[in-house]
């Protein structure tokens, strides 16, 4: 009882929890904007997030090569949003790559999730992706490119799997009133 008692108060102290409200680098304030402790936000002066943006436990979201996240995005667990990668400069400088300006094979490109997107765990979003409104991408998958709004993305290499509006629409024939709210921009805006 007492053990349990100690080892529920230290999970409290210690372990993750969500932050309620972020203040961006230009000093707005999005009160319904939610980030866990234990993400790990890099370069978050390159970061353009809007408000209603979930970004659970233990993420890597990187922002050095700019990173936008549009309104109410939901990004669960385990996730790495990139903008840069190195892996490549790596390899090919091998021991000059450590302090070199401007690595051979070095990618910074800026990334981009649309509004309403939803990330599933595990996924890898590399960098200068670009994912449409509604997107949803299902878990462990590897996204690299464009896609467009309202794809179902998943895969390694994600690829296109379906439409997102073909699962909402049972949802909003038994659900009217959330039509007009749908993706930021309305259920008949959203099927054009």
């Amino acid at each position: 009882m007492v053990k349990s008692f100690v080892h529920s108060l230290l999970r409290r102290l210690v372990g993750p929890r969500m932050l309620y409200g972020y203040r961006r680098a230009d000093g707005t304030w999005l009160p319904h904007t939610r980030i866990s402790t234990a993400t790990e936000l890099q370069c978050p002066q390159r970061l353009q997030i809007e408000d209603h943006v979930y970004i659970g436990h233990f993420n890597f979201i990187d922002a050095a090569g700019g990173l936008a996240i549009g309104e109410g995005t939901q990004i669960t667990s385990h996730v790495s949003v990139l903008s840069h990668s190195s892996h490549v400069a790596a390899r090919l400088m091998g021991r000059r790559y450590w302090g070199h300006p401007a690595p051979a094979g070095m990618r910074l490109a800026a990334t981009s999730i649309g509004p309403y997107c939803f990330i599933g765990p595990g996924a890898v979003i590399a960098p200068g992706s670009r994912l449409g409104r509604g997107v949803l991408v299902r878990a462990h998958s590897y996204v690299d490119g464009e896609f467009p709004d309202y794809a179902i993305v998943g895969g390694q290499p994600a690829r296109v799997l379906g439409d997102v509006r073909e699962i909402d629409a049972p949802w909003l024939e038994q659900h009217p009133e959330a039509a007009e709210h749908y993706c930021g921009i309305g259920w008949q805006q959203a099927r054009r």
